[in-house]
């Protein structure tokens, strides 16, 4: 079988970087009212910027395909021209639509670019690493000779508050100091907007440095734990009623179509299952978490960074702080994306060695689900 490499990263970050006294500015204000749980969450989740594909009066700047497109874009040079693509993979929460695919879509975009293989994977955080080792196996596997695989998000679109509207009417009518739920609001101030694309080869790049990808571990624990996050349905008794069960009016009046996270159930799991994932995954491959030369975890608040190595301090499979990467506070939780974010980040911070060993790990809080992969920089 093939070697497979990443040869190059790119990212597509839209508009100036949104501070947070200016997040409503372009979200807007629920009801005319500044958020309640606004500064509480921004004080747990340490994020100091981030960025929306959306303008101060909540107008889309791009759709989520165009933000793919403008990531993959970077990706060419002399070497590797859009003509040269063989497969596209492509993976986000936020499609744009529900048919067409998001790859589909995106292909369409791609200026110069022929035909290909095309495959969309839409889910949460991993949906990101679905699309690559879907990218990965094409090319391990010789049916492709390269890969182009994504993550990105436009959530800002989602959460603003022209979407909350016909919900705070009614609460209004019900209660004195009507307040959208918890679960809706506290994802409003979690989530950001952008792109990032990868390129894999069979072959390293020869005047510079690759990433061979050495292994890609996914599991998902959904036979033991009840949705935690979820969009298009509502939850009741641990299980979801999807949207084409409700009335139009209650799509409105519920706010069916946002985001929401029952962040009780979120502090239980996620870094506990993690932890097991994490000490699975090493056991598998024979790896030694001391082995590890730099530790990415994407982690959707700063919050769950002591929770990670409590639990990694609970198993003996400790990495320490000092070897882990994050860039959370910069760039803002950009879900499927942010594992690439934060990857192209290190890429390009020319404090890689050949030799090394990085370790990336993706949790899914949908229905708890998470990703580890193994590279080497050569």
């Amino acid at each position: 079988m093939p070697e497979v490499y990443i040869n190059k990263i790119a990212k597509y970050m839209p508009n100036e970087a949104v501070g947070n006294d200016q997040m409503e500015q372009y979200l807007g204000f629920i009801g005319g009212k500044k958020s309640r749980s606004k500064e509480i969450i921004l004080r747990s989740n340490g994020i100091k910027t981030r960025y929306y594909a959306v303008d101060k009066h909540g107008k889309p700047t791009h759709t989520n395909a165009e933000l793919t497109m403008e990531a993959i874009r970077k990706l060419f040079d002399a070497s590797f021209k859009a003509s040269d693509m063989e497969l596209l993979s492509c993976g986000t929460t936020t499609a744009d639509q529900l048919l067409p695919s998001h790859a589909s879509m995106v292909h369409g975009l791609i200026e110069g670019a022929g035909p290909m293989e095309v495959n969309s994977f839409v889910s949460s955080c991993c949906s990101g690493m679905n699309a690559f080792k879907f990218g990965y196996f094409s090319v391990l596997s010789g049916n492709t000779n390269n890969a182009v695989t994504t993550g990105s998000e436009r959530v800002s679109s989602w959460m603003t508050s022209k979407n909350f509207e016909e919900e705070d009417k009614k609460l209004e009518m019900l209660v004195d100091q009507p307040l959208v739920a918890f679960e809706k609001d506290f994802l409003r101030w979690m989530l950001s907007d952008g792109a990032a694309a990868v390129l894999m080869s069979n072959k390293p790049n020869k005047d510079k440095i690759s990433l061979k990808v050495e292994w890609i571990d996914m599991v998902s624990y959904a036979n033991q734990v009840e949705p935690c996050m979820y969009a298009g349905a509502e939850k009741s008794n641990g299980s979801l009623k999807g949207w084409s069960d409700f009335s139009t009016p209650e799509w409105l009046n519920k706010s069916i179509f946002s985001i929401k996270q029952d962040v009780k159930l979120l502090d239980k799991n996620i870094t506990a299952l993690g932890s097991i994932a994490f000490s699975n995954s090493l056991k598998k491959h024979n790896l030694k978490a001391s082995e590890i030369d730099y530790y990415l975890p994407h982690i959707s608040s700063m919050y769950f960074a002591d929770k990670v190595y409590a639990e990694m301090e609970k198993s003996g499979d400790i990495v320490p702080k000092e070897k882990w990467f994050l860039n959370l506070t910069k760039v803002g939780n950009v879900g499927s994306a942010s594992i690439f974010l934060a990857l192209e980040e290190l890429l390009d911070s020319g404090k890689l060695q050949k030799g090394q060993k990085i370790l990336l790990k993706v949790p899914e809080s949908a229905r708890f689900s998470y990703a580890h992969t193994l590279l080497t920089v050569c």
